[in-house]
This record gives C-alpha cells, sequence and structure tokens, in this order.
C-alpha cells in the first residue's frame, strides 16, 4: 500500500485529523519563537551544516579516531554492516553476560535494525522506556514521529490502552493519572533489568564518547541502574571535537520541540566500575547514500523532527501513512536510499514547498533532494504503469505544439459543455476536494497574440 492510499485511513477521521495537524504547527510555532530569540540562529546553522558536510567528507578518519579514543576509555567498539549484523552483535553481548532483559532508550535506528522483534524472538524481553515509545510498543504499532512518537494517539485512547496492559482505573485519561502510572510502571522495568541500551544523538572523535539527549531521564537511569550498557550509533552521528556539541545543543532542542535545551544532555564515555559499555557503529546502507552526491547531504540529519512538524502533507496524513521507519519529509529522501524498505512513492508525498529547508537547523536541501529522487531512473521506473503511460503521453503532447494548442482549445470547450456530474463523480478522485477554475474561451497564447501582436 503506497502512502497515497494509507493516508485515507487517517483522512476519514477529520476530528483526529485537525488536532493532529494543530498540535504539530503548535510546535512548530514554539520553534519559530526560540529561534527568533537567539540573534545568532542563522550563524549557528550555518556553523553546524559546514562541520556536519566536512564530517561526511572525512569520515572514515574520524570513525577511526573515534574507536580508537573509545576503546583507550575501556570500551568495547564494534562494527556492523546491516540492521542483522546489529542485532545479532546486540543478541551475542546478553548472551555472553546471560541478560535476559533489556531496557531501552532513544534510538530509532533499533528500530531500522528491527531489534525488539528480533530479541523477542531469541527470548529477551525488550522494554522500551520513553513514554511515547512505550505507549506505541504497548499498543504494538511504530512511532509515527521520531521525537513525538504517540503524537497520533487521544488521551481517551491511552487510557484505556494503559487499562488494558497495565492496569489502570477504566475511563481515567487524565495526563497526570496516565504519567504517573507510566512512570511506577517502568520503574519495576528499570530495577530487575540486566542491560540498558541507548541510541546515540552525537559521537566525539575527539574524546570517543557519546551524547545522549532526554527529557524523562530514562537514559540515564537504564544505563546507571544495569552493569551492561550498550550504545547503537549511525557511523553519521560523529562530531570532530567536543567544542563542537554546544553548536548542536542549541539546534536541536529549540528545532524539535521548541525547548531551550533538553532536559537531559547525557555524555556516557566509560564504564562504570564494575560494569562494561559496547558501542555498536551501524552502516546499514548509510555508505551508499553517503557515495551518491545529490543525496549525500541527508545523512547530517540529527532527527530532530522539524521538518515532520512544519511539512503540510505529513501534519495532514500521519507518521504511520509513510510505511517507513522514519516518515515525513527527510524519511522521504532516506528511505530510498536505505535498505530498509524502498518506498518508491515517498519522493512524491510533499508539495515541495520548500518550507521543511527553511526549518532544519543543518540546511538540509530537502525539498531539492525530493525533486532529485523523482527523477531518479528506479524510482520512475517503479511507478504505476498507468502514471507511466501518463507522463509518456504528456511528453509527446508537450513537445508538440499544434497537438498542445490542439488539446487545450479541446479540454477548455468540454469543461464548459459538459454538466457537472461528468467532472466530478467517484471515480475522479482529485476532484473529490478540489474545484477547477471556470474553463476561459481562449488561451493566454492566444490572447497575447490578439492583443499584443497588433502593437
Amino acid at each position: 500500500m503506497n502512502h497515497s492510499q494509507s493516508s485515507e485511513k487517517f483522512l476519514r477521521d477529520k476530528q483526529r485529523t485537525g488536532w493532529h495537524d494543530a498540535s504539530l504547527w503548535f510546535v512548530r510555532e514554539k520553534r519559530d519563537a526560540v529561534a527568533k530569540a537567539v540573534p545568532e540562529w542563522e550563524t549557528l546553522r550555518t556553523l553546524a551544516s559546514e562541520i556536519k558536510q566536512q564530517v561526511l567528507s572525512d569520515l572514515d578518519q574520524y570513525l577511526i579516531s573515534f574507536e580508537k579514543n573509545a576503546q583507550k576509555n575501556g570500551v568495547h567498539v564494534h562494527w556492523a554492516r546491516d540492521g542483522k549484523t546489529h542485532n545479532e552483535i546486540v543478541f551475542n553481548i546478553l548472551q555472553k553476560h546471560h541478560a535476559r532483559s533489556l531496557v531501552k532508550s532513544k534510538s530509532m535506528l533499533t528500530e531500522e535494525c528491527g531489534l525488539n522483534e528480533f530479541l523477542l524472538a531469541n527470548d529477551i524481553e525488550v522494554i522500551d522506556t520513553d513514554l511515547g515509545e512505550r505507549i506505541v510498543q504497548l499498543a504494538e504499532e511504530p512511532p509515527s514521529h521520531i521525537v513525538m512518537p504517540a503524537i497520533h494517539k487521544k488521551k481517551a485512547e491511552i487510557g484505556e490502552l494503559f487499562h488494558q496492559t497495565i492496569g489502570t482505573e477504566k475511563g481515567n485519561s487524565d495526563p497526570a493519572y496516565l504519567t504517573e502510572a507510566a512512570r511506577q510502571h517502568l520503574r519495576e522495568k528499570f530495577l530487575r533489568a540486566e542491560a540498558a541500551l541507548t541510541g546515540v544523538n552525537f559521537a566525539i572523535a575527539e574524546t570517543g564518547g557519546v551524547v545522549v539527549c532526554t527529557n524523562e531521564g530514562n537514559a540515564d537511569m537504564g544505563v546507571h541502574l544495569a552493569p551492561l550498557q550498550i550504545h547503537s550509533m549511525g557511523i553519521e552521528k560523529i562530531l570532530p571535537r567536543a567544542e563542537h556539541l554546544g553548536i548542536f545543543l542549541r539546534l536541536l532542542a529549540r528545532s524539535a520541540t521548541g525547548q531551550l535545551l533538553t532536559t537531559y544532555t547525557s555524555h556516557y564515555h566509560r564504564p562504570k566500575p564494575g560494569g562494561e559499555m559496547h558501542i555498536i557503529i551501524v552502516d546499514n546502507g548509510r555508505s551508499e547514500q553517503l557515495g551518491q552526491e545529490k543525496f549525500r547531504q541527508s545523512l547530517c540529519c540529527i532527527r530532530c523532527g522539524a521538518c515532520m512538524n512544519t511539512c503540510p502533507v505529513y501534519r495532514r496524513s500521519g507518521g504511520h501513512s509513510y510505511g517507513s521507519v522514519i516518515p515525513g519529509p527527510i524519511g522521504s529522501i532516506l528511505t530510498p536510499g536505505m535498505p530498509i524498505g524502498g518506498h518508491p512513492d515517498l519522493p512524491f508525498a510533499s508539495t515541495l514547498c520548500g518550507s521543511c529547508n527553511d526549518v532544519c537547523p543543518v540546511k538540509i536541501d530537502i525539498h531539492q533532494q525530493l525533486y532529485h529522487w523523482r527523477q531518479h531512473s528506479e524510482i520512475r521506473q517503479a511507478a504505476a504503469p498507468g502514471k507511466k503511460r501518463l507522463m509518456q503521453f504528456a511528453a509527446w503532447l508537450f513537445s508538440h505544439p499544434q497537438a498542445y494548442r490542439l488539446a487545450g482549445k479541446t479540454a477548455r470547450l468540454f469543461l464548459r459543455m459538459l454538466p457537472r456530474k461528468a467532472i466530478y463523480h467517484r471515480w475522479n478522485h482529485w476532484g473529490l476536494s478540489r474545484e477547477l477554475p471556470v474553463a476561459p474561451r481562449e488561451s493566454f497564447r492566444e490572447w497575447y497574440d490578439k492583443n499584443e501582436g497588433k502593437k
């Protein structure tokens, strides 16, 4: 099922569509307010973009430097070519320590690799500890947003879900009550977990340390309580030096949720006394993306979700309609180039309005990349046969001026003569929510020749 078909289900619930749209636009407005309060905001964006571009140019050297410094700190470093290898590394680490329970925090990469399903199939308990992630895990759904994974759910739905899964009062959807119930539910999971896994927001080549940004403190809770800690990071998460971190921290929270800073910014450099620390560096298609000149800049993404909050298509169609781990504009340029499902229709799930470019904290040329993906041969070959034939006919028509003019004149005549129900019917999906303007009696070219040709 493609994006257009999947979004129809979300759009049937007009009330949900409305508040989903409004909620995300509210976050966008918060982002604008805090960004305007920083006089050097555009300078920070430019600096961040230049740093990430430079990292991509020398990525191999920075990764080697990071590995060397991490190992000096007593950290075990692993390399994973793909998601399957990543999952096997995690499982082998857990097996070595006889760990049967894992608490997990802040990692879209593990969603990309399908870690939860893999570990559960091997009798390892996996608990997502972010509140939003735990909600969608209990609902057996994927996240619909990379920062607000349960943004698509109503309070009443979460209340009923918690009643059925963790035993809260039936009918109680008070956010404070549900949050406290989730806290008590998760506390027991933290206390008995034998291992903790987090994602990585930034990895510092200079120090060999990793940084995780959270608002709930669950990454710290898991890492400090469990004897075994694992951090999964994509190869693109590298920053050259610790001094660069401040630039990205100022941009990340403001762009993501309109906060000045995330509540917790946790730095992990070495294992705690008596514990063990592992970092898994994952490729999973990123090298291929890096090798594509028109699309390599997508690897600059710091996963703030700002492009989703501003995108009119994402706000009105919901994250699940994309059918990919990372939805929205950034997902539509990452997914076609990554080995996580293809989805050749996603580059077309956009208006190309450019709003995503305007809010991206690292200045990724998202809408240009969406356009380039539309021209990509594999994407074009994957188009529906009917659409391909229509485009071939349009290309022929546009290259034959006389035929084009005749077609335009004929179309204007029919639009004026035909009854409305002959044009607007259930087979005309375009016309279900749009109205054509009244067809003029002459084209612009005819008008121009008649009026300007006399001068």
